[in-house]
This record gives C-alpha cells, structure tokens and sequence, in this order.
C-alpha cells in the first residue's frame, strides 16, 4: 500500500503544474467561489427588480414623476444585466418624458438608449440615437453622460475597426469627447480620476492611466462594484500590454469577480481572462470561463461579445478537448502502470498470506505441544506429589511395624529362652491385623483428601442427588469412594485394587458398574474423576 501511495505521489508531481503566483492562485480560487455563488448574486438582484416593479406597478397612472424615477431604477438595474428588459424600461423613460412634455428628460432616456445599444454592439444604431440629442438643453449631470457614451462610442469603434485609415479619426473624436466631460466633473472626484485615467489610455500614456485608475481600487476607496469591475478591467489590460502579465492577470480576476458580485451579464473580463490563460496553457478554466462568458453574453443580448467570444471558443474548445484526450491516455497509463502495481501487490500478498497461513499452523501446533507438555508437567508434578506424600507415610508405617516385629521378636526370644511357650501364643494372639487394615486405610484416606481435598464433592456432583455416596461420621472415605480414589491415583487393574481392599476381582468389578450406572453420564464418569484436580504442593 505505502509503494502505491508513493507511485500516486510521482504520477502528482510529474503532472503538469500551473507557474503561477500565490497571489494569482489565491485569486482564481476566489473567482471561482464566487461563479459558485452566482445564483445567489443574480437572486439578490432579481429580488430588487421585482420590488421595483411592484412600487412602479403600484404608482397611480398620474403620478409621471414617480413613475419616470421608478423607470429609471429598474433601467439602472438591467442595463448591464439583461439588454431586452433595459430596452423596454428606457422606453417607457421615453414615453413619460413625451407624455410630461420635458425634453431633457427625453434626451435623458436617448442617452440611456444610446448606453445599452452601445453595450448590445450595435454601433450605427447607437450613433443615431445619440445624434439627435441636442446637449445644449441638457443639465451638467445629463451632459457629462452623453459625452461619456460618445467617448466610449468613439473608443469601442476604433478597438472593434482597428483600422489605420478610420481608427485615428474615432480615437480623436474618443479623446474630445473624454475631455469635455472631464471638464464637467468636480476636481478630485471620483468621475474625474476615472475619465482622467481613461484619456491617459487612449493617449497610450497606460503609466499615467494606470496611477489614475490605481487611485480607485484600493480597498478603502468608496466606488460600485461595476465601476470597481471596470477600472479593474481597465487596467488588467493595460498591464497585459505592457508586458506585466501577472499583473494583468491579477486585476481581470479582480474585475470578474467584482462582475459576478454586481450580476453584470455585459462584461468583457471574463471573456479577456479566458483569453489570456488559454494562452499561458491553462486550458481547463479558460474553457470554463470563456463557457460563462459566452452564457453571460447570450443572457444580456451583447452580440459584439458574441462575434468575440465566438471566435475565441472553437479554438480553446479545441485544445480542451485535445488536453482531455491526452488526460485520457495519461490516466490509462497510469491506470495500466497501477493495475500491474496492484498486481505485484496482490501476488506478494497471496505469497505472505500463504506464509502466514503456514505460521499459524506451525504455532497452532507449538501451541498445542504446548498445552500438552502443561498436562504432562502438571500430571509429573502431581505424581511426584502422591508419591512423595505416599512414600512418606510408607516408610512411617513400616517403621512402626519393624519396631512391633522388633519388640515381637525380643519378647519371643524371652519367652523361648525361659520355655514359656504358652505364653508365646498369647502374644501372637494380641496381633489384630483387622485393625491394622482398618489404620492402613484411614491413613490412605486421610492422606488422598489431604492431596485431592475436593473429592468427595465432585465425585458425587456426578451423580443425582439421591444417588449420591457420602461417608458416615466415622468414615473418612467408604469403600465405593476407596475404590475411584485408588483410580484416581492411577491405580486401573481390578486384580490391584482387590488385593488392596482385599475383596475378590468379580466384587470390585461389581462396584465399579454398579456406581458407573448411576452417574449422569456413564461413558464419562471414570474421565470426569480423572480430571479432579489435586492442590499444589508447597514449596
């Protein structure tokens, strides 16, 4: 298992990898956990829109002034989210400013028409809206707007045409129309630095438009995440062309996240970031991007965005599909080089299973050769036990006798030597060998309970309780327990244990059936008795 954890560490590392910056790294895991949270974005969006529409549908049919500033709203809302939609709403801003006869109003609502044309990529269309808007009638706010949508008008063109002939002539009229309304912001403010910035772009100055637009984007400066998105956009591509791609890279991620965060659906860094990680290799979220780019763009209607993305997306799925296809073959590979790994593996661990397998049986038997060398040692000690308990009481018995022969044999000797012959068979008369068995016997008793003291009670919890064989007060074993006590000793042959208790071979046999009988289990009971243990010897 570790070989295989260590091949799969080398497939890993020998993979190709993203060169990539922490910093770039950190911020496509961003990106792509707020596209995972796109739903709830454009939720939080549509709950606005739909409250909107409930107050303007609520609006009492007079009321033009509630109605014109409620229609802007919702505009303000799908212009860069859903063309169609923005569409209807600026014309009803039409509508109204018609209907309450206020032609900066409807002026208004033209340079609101002109934006979402523009956005759409629709460009003749967009300058005849706005051609008919005369700013003179038009408010600093108003007018400011529509040079605004001119400059960008102008400079969207001329980026689209790239064209030597015509491209000068739209960049210089992107360049008058940036600066009037430059001259209509307030100095220092937000506006200001943004279509400052924006000039210094379109004069190819991108060192100076880049320390404008920088001005915007720190984290303390109080902008819109669209307007966030576009200096961010702005100024990843301004980076880009001067050869700091890390940089580059870093703000259109930015932009795109901000985009996503705004749920704005016309938006050009997704489209540029896919772009450029198609072309550093990294094809895998090039092709998921430029697929969301390309959603975003059938959602808003921007058909400009579709001819560019359209483009673009037949190459990069191209090579996706080439890159998956030679995943495919590295994962066989890998696939092939594991399965002959599991292979080895499961042949070696047949090999030790068989081994283990021969072990445990050999242990098995030690095990076994183990209890019954335990039986035999305990058996040898056991033995040892009897015998030296035995022995013991053997050789006193026979002392005392050879003392009895002794004094016999002086007091004979006396009686002979004084002729007293009548008195010689009184002696012998006094010698009571019914006795003597009967202290031969308590001797043997007293010390087999001495060696197996729980006889007696295991004896006869092998028998029924009415079938039980206790010894009287006077007893210490009777003459059924004598006889399995001998048997237990080992003593086996009927002829031994006759001669012992001195009754006939036929009468012990007798016995032993009779009490065999009786027992719970018959065919068990002389095992069962064997099996009675006797109590360690102390040392």
């Amino acid at each position: 298992m570790k070989l295989l954890l260590r091949v799969l560490l080398v497939l890993l590392l020998i993979s190709p990898v993203a060169a990539f910056s922490k910093q770039t790294d950190s911020l496509l895991t961003a990106l792509k956990t707020a596209l995972s949270k796109k739903d709830v974005y454009d939720g939080a969006k549509q709950s606005r829109i739909q409250k909107l529409r409930q107050q303007y549908q609520n609006t009492p049919p007079g009321d033009h002034t509630r109605q014109y500033d409620l229609c802007l709203e919702l505009y303000e809302e799908y212009k860069s989210y859903q063309y169609d939609s923005a569409y209807v709403y600026v014309n009803k801003l039409k509508d109204i400013s018609t209907a309450i006869n206020d032609m900066s109003r409807a002026y208004y609502s033209q340079i609101k028409l002109g934006f979402i044309l523009l956005s759409s990529g629709m460009f003749k269309e967009t300058f005849d809206v706005m051609r008919v808007i005369n700013p003179r009638v038009l408010n600093d706010s108003m007018r400011k707007e529509y040079y605004f949508i001119m400059y960008r008008c102008n400079s969207d063109l001329a980026k689209y045409n790239s064209d030597k002939y015509f491209t000068p002539h739209y960049i210089s009229g992107a360049n008058a129309y940036i600066d009037s309304a430059i001259q209509l912001t307030a100095p220092g403010s937000i506006e200001r630095i943004y279509y400052t910035g924006l000039k210094h772009v379109g004069e190819n100055d991108n060192v100076a438009g880049a320390a404008e637009l920088g001005k915007l984007i720190g984290p303390k400066t109080d902008i819109s995440m669209h307007l966030r998105a576009m200096v961010a956009c702005s100024l990843g591509q301004m980076f880009i062309n001067n050869g700091e791609k890390d940089k580059g890279m870093d703000m259109l991620i930015r932009s795109a996240i901000a985009d996503v965060k705004s749920s704005t659906k016309e938006t050009v860094a997704l489209f540029s970031l896919a772009e450029q990680l198609y072309k550093t290799g990294e094809v895998k979220d090039a092709y998921e991007f430029i697929q969301l780019a390309k959603a975003d763009a059938d959602f808003y209607g921007a058909r400009q965005r579709k001819i560019q993305i359209g483009a673009i997306l037949p190459v990069i799925a191209a090579e996706e599909l080439n890159n998956t296809e030679q995943q495919k073959r590295k994962i066989l590979g890998y696939l092939a080089a594991i399965t002959a790994l599991a292979s080895l593996v499961i042949i070696f661990l047949v090999m030790i299973y068989k081994q283990l397998a021969k072990l445990k049986h050999k242990e098995k038997v030690i095990e076994e050769k183990n209890t019954l060398l335990k039986d035999i040692n305990y058996k040898l000690s056991e033995d040892a036990h009897i015998k030296e308990e035995y022995i013991g009481q053997f050789f006193k018995v026979i002392s005392g006798y050879i003392l009895k022969l002794e004094k016999l044999k002086m007091s004979v000797d006396t009686k002979l030597s004084i002729k007293k012959y009548d008195d010689i068979r009184g002696i012998m008369n006094d010698i009571n060998i019914k006795k003597e068995r009967e202290v031969l016997y308590h001797s043997f008793d007293h010390i087999f309970l001495k060696i197996f003291p729980n006889f007696i009670t295991v004896f006869n919890s092998q028998f029924e309780e009415k079938d039980q064989i206790w010894p009287h007060e006077h007893e210490v074993l009777n003459t059924d327990l004598r006889i399995f006590a001998l048997i237990r000793m080992g003593i086996n042959d009927n002829e031994t244990i006759a001669k012992i208790l001195e009754y006939s071979v036929n009468t012990i046999y007798v016995y032993k059936m009779r009490i065999k009988a009786k027992a719970k289990n018959p065919e068990q009971f002389e095992q069962c008795i064997m099996q009675i243990k006797a109590v360690e010897p102390v040392d």
